[in-house]
């Protein structure tokens, strides 16, 4: 499994962004996929998930603001964001957790899109 994150580049605080993410080839399952970001001299956080039954969690800070969804075949992950603030600025990485087989669970990262807020 492949992931592809896309979407990243310089907007305006207060402006509004889409990142996609793309998966290439196949999971026995796939339990859910995330949206992480990491700001220079801090530790990759997360900022919002959506599981296989639809269920979504975002962190404190990007409530309100950010939505993740997905296709209906999880070849296509998104995270749209609005009233973008400087401190979004960051690398951004998707996340697949799932299973190869029933028995073996597997985590794959993307290789992060990096987009900058400027005030």
């Amino acid at each position: 499994v492949q992931l592809q994150a896309s979407g990243g580049g310089l907007v305006q605080a207060g402006g509004s962004l889409r990142l996609s993410c793309a998966r290439s080839g196949s999971l026995f399952k796939i339990e859910d996929v995330g949206w992480y970001r990491q700001a220079p001299g801090k530790q990759r956080e997360l900022v919002a998930s959506i599981t296989s039954g639809g269920s979504t969690k975002y962190a404190e800070s990007v409530k309100g603001r950010f939505t993740i969804s997905r296709d209906f075949a999880w070849e296509m992950t998104y995270l749209q964001m609005t009233s973008l603030k400087s401190e979004d600025t960051a690398v951004y990485f998707c996340n697949v957790r799932g299973y190869v087989d029933p028995w073996t669970e597997y985590n794959a990262w993307g290789q992060g899109t990096q987009f900058t807020v400027s005030s």
